[in-house]
């Protein structure tokens, strides 16, 4: 099997930890792979999307990246019906964006806010 090797955070790897306890993962490496999975199988529901959908995507991040958000929000408000926007501990904030419109510009949408590093939780919900 190849090894593939990673940096984490101290704050990752201790909620890593707690997860491998508290879902009985036998170690991190298998707790990894669980994560990936669940990933690689998102991913793939998300690339069978066509046509013209409904969705809901929510994105958690500290506030100090509102302009990141802001900057991602502006090049997709054709897709954006509605825009809700919370505090939600201390520097956090969650954005919840109700979507209509074609399958691959929500997919693009999805995308720039998961590779931006500065994003702690992405989710699409297709309805």
């Amino acid at each position: 099997m190849p090894i593939v090797s990673i940096s984490l955070n101290e704050e990752i790897l201790t909620e890593l930890d707690k997860l491998q306890k508290s879902m009985g993962f036998s170690g991190r490496s298998e707790a990894i792979r669980a994560g990936i999975r669940s990933f690689v199988s998102e991913e793939k529901q998300k690339s069978d999307l066509s046509g013209n959908i409904h969705a809901i995507l929510l994105v958690v991040h500290n506030d100090e990246f509102d302009h990141v958000v802001s900057g991602i929000t502006h090049n997709f408000e054709d897709l954006i019906t509605t825009h809700l926007h919370s505090k939600i501990e201390k520097e956090k904030c969650m954005e919840l964006f109700l979507i209509d419109g074609d399958a691959e510009k929500v997919s693009t949408m999805t995308k720039d806010f998961q590779t931006n590093k500065n994003m702690d939780t992405v989710k699409l919900v297709a309805l």
